[in-house]
């Protein structure tokens, strides 16, 4: 054996001349690593389809069920309403309010102005004059718009018609349609007549809330 052999490359591998055996690393190592790999990956592919799957079609049947729950609400209101009391209480019109228009403040003719444009507007105008003592020349704000307990919609109605007037309750006073609009030092004109529309309207039919859950609405 020659000096230029391998170690244990004696016999069939004899060096000749000038041409050496080449030396390679052996090959199964990476087909394994490459086996691997590719059963990695397509199991992540198939988990991956398999989560899909169940998105789309558990999504599906939480959508039925959505669906289901709003059915079964809106029977509920139906039936609500059929039954007596109605679900959603409609606001009173303007034609139905009775209101009494007084001035607190020092400012003469006020309260028939302002009557009078309420009345164009289709309220019903009750008593016309100065306001009570007890308001008189005490109002600061714009002003103020009392009722009875039973007339908090018949003062909402009204409330479209002035900004910034406060609301206060009379425990004492009867009735849902009779309410008193007292004008106070702060003010100046009624909400112009378009603006109080859509305010009323908007008061009305509120827009429905957003589901900050994502739910769809019913």
């Amino acid at each position: 054996m020659s000096m230029l052999t391998p170690p244990g490359m004696g016999g069939k591998y004899r060096v000749t001349g000038k041409h050496y055996p080449r030396m390679r690393r052996p090959r199964g190592h990476r087909r394994l690593v490459l086996s691997v790999v590719s059963a990695v990956v397509v199991l992540g592919l198939i988990g991956w389809g398999t989560v899909q799957l169940i998105h789309v079609f558990g999504g599906t049947s939480h959508d039925a069920a959505q669906d289901g729950h709003c059915s079964a609400k809106r029977g509920h209101d139906v039936s609500t309403r059929a039954g007596g009391a109605p679900a959603d209480v409609p606001l009173p019109k303007p034609a139905t309010i009775t209101v009494n228009v007084y001035n607190a403040t020092p400012r003469t003719g006020l309260a028939k102005s302002t009557a009078d444009e309420l009345k164009k507007r289709g309220f019903v105008i009750g008593k016309v004059g100065n306001a009570p003592a007890q308001y008189n020349q005490k109002v600061p704000g714009p002003a103020i718009l009392l009722g009875g307990p039973q007339a908090q919609s018949a003062l909402k109605v009204l409330g479209t018609q002035l900004s910034g007037s406060s609301t206060k309750t009379d425990p004492s006073r009867t009735g849902a349609s009779n309410v008193d609009l007292i004008i106070g030092s702060g003010f100046g004109s009624l909400t112009p007549q378009q603006n109080a529309g859509a305010a009323l309207a908007a008061l009305s039919h509120p827009a429905p809330a957003a589901s900050a859950s994502g739910k769809k609405d019913c």
